[in-house]
């Protein structure tokens, strides 16, 4: 997941075959890493399923020479992530331990800030000098392989390592030996900033559905490369945290498996206890009402079924607007097409719901209790829609995550709405003589 340069890599890739034909050497890292094989697996293996948590408390009873060889075994990426969950204390007991090339490759990739492409991309790339020819460049990738986190798409670079394109595995076995690599060149190889936001990679590799994603630098020198697993696991964690922020939960430092009962009554606490002062308004709209509620006994009986029906169709809403910000399938700059076509089909949810719900209305109160019922369903559906639609367009054009519009909010801001809406349709129309 992570960067290195030119001489770093290449001296990388002298520590690996050192190792490869160094047998005492390859054996010891065999032996100190397979002992805790099943457990430092990458992060997202089905047989690994406690993660880096996990990982650096196990870290902490493991001998110094057994955790130096489990991190010359590990992938780039993975190490580094690891690394960054060790204290202080143990780094500094660690870093001696391992050979120069990957204490430099584990600092480099471990000093790029959180959530931009440098903290998820891996320096284990294939990498081909264009005056290779198809021959030379297989025989290179063979060597390289064992190493590599993928080498169907083998990275073209120059001298100075300025990406220049890249090259299909598929292209080199095809094409005929003295053919040059040159000459088999992709130039458009989407390569993406190494501050670039993590998201932002993630969906270009969906949206280009390529294997790896290249990453530079502000000299366009090639640093790493973002495989696809990695951004499926960014687009999990952006999808876990949506959905969290749908329920008013806040982000939990570890995964529901894990998280301690203070930990969940910490994520929980803050909106819940908002939200119960907000639906205050609700029973103050109610307060306000009391006559008109005691005059018509029966219009107490609708009142759960028109604001848990704004709720739910505001609560549709702003589900839909929320995947669709984050997917990028619209923008804020979309808000006055989807304004009126969102307006188009809340009045069409309100006439049918209204229509369902007035047959009952004549049988509990008659007819002026159900056009009254009528009414204020397809008011209160337009404006709970209108509420959820707008509400994640107001909170992105202020740079805040759209998926803080949750469920619970806007169903608390419907049913204040709703309550208001509801009886003051009611004491106008059953007011009359």
């Amino acid at each position: 997941m992570r960067a290195s340069g030119s001489n770093h890599t290449a001296q990388t890739g002298r520590t690996y075959e050192s190792n490869r034909s160094n047998p005492s050497r390859q054996n010891a890292l065999a032996k100190g890493a397979s002992t805790y094989e099943s457990e430092f697996r990458p992060v997202g293996n089905p047989e690994c399923p406690r993660g880096l948590d996990y990982q650096a408390q196990l870290a902490t009873s493991i001998p110094r020479a057994d955790l130096a060889a489990i991190f010359m075994e590990m992938n780039a990426d993975d190490r580094a992530d690891l690394y960054k969950k060790l204290t202080d204390e143990q780094r500094e007991v660690l870093m001696p331990a391992l050979a120069q090339a990957e204490r430099e490759d584990i600092r480099q990739l471990a000093a790029y800030e959180e959530g931009t492409a440098g903290a998820i991309m891996t320096s284990d790339y294939a990498s081909l000098s264009p005056q290779l020819n198809a021959k030379q460049a297989i025989d290179v990738l063979r060597h390289e392989a064992p190493n590599k986190e993928t080498i169907y798409r083998a990275y073209v670079v120059d001298g100075q390592r300025h990406l220049i394109g890249s090259v299909r595995l598929q292209d080199l076995i095809t094409a005929h030996g003295s053919i040059k690599v040159a000459d088999l060149i992709e130039r458009n190889t989407h390569a993406i900033p190494v501050d670039a936001d993590v998201e932002a990679a993630a969906r270009k590799i969906a949206r280009y559905d390529v294997i790896a994603l290249p990453v530079i630098d502000a000299q366009e020198r090639l640093v790493g490369i973002i495989t696809h697993d990695d951004a499926l696991d960014v687009m999990e964690a952006e999808a876990t945290e949506d959905f969290q922020r749908l329920g008013t939960v806040t982000n939990l430092d570890s995964s529901v498996a894990t998280a301690t009962v203070p930990m969940l009554y910490r994520a929980r606490i803050a909106w819940l206890m908002l939200l119960v002062f907000g639906n205050i308004f609700s029973g103050a709209g109610i307060a306000h009402f009391e006559d008109t509620i005691a005059a018509h006994l029966t219009l107490m009986f609708f009142l759960p079924i028109l604001i848990a029906s704004g709720g739910n169709a505001g609560s549709q809403s702003a589900t839909l607007m929320v995947r669709a910000l984050a997917t990028g399938d619209i923008r804020i700059s979309d808000w006055g097409r989807v304004l009126g076509r969102e307006l188009v089909v809340a009045i069409l949810l309100g006439l049918s719901m209204a229509a369902a719900i007035a047959v009952i209305g004549v049988f509990r109160g008659g007819p002026d209790i159900a056009i009254v019922i009528a009414l204020s369903m397809v008011v209160i559906v337009i404006v709970g829609s209108m509420i959820g639609m707008l509400l994640p367009f107001i909170l992105s054009r202020f740079n805040m995550d759209p998926a803080t519009a949750s469920t619970p909010l806007v169903t608390s801001i419907a049913d204040a709405t709703g309550v208001l809406v509801y009886f003051s349709i009611a004491k106008a129309i059953l007011s009359l003589p």
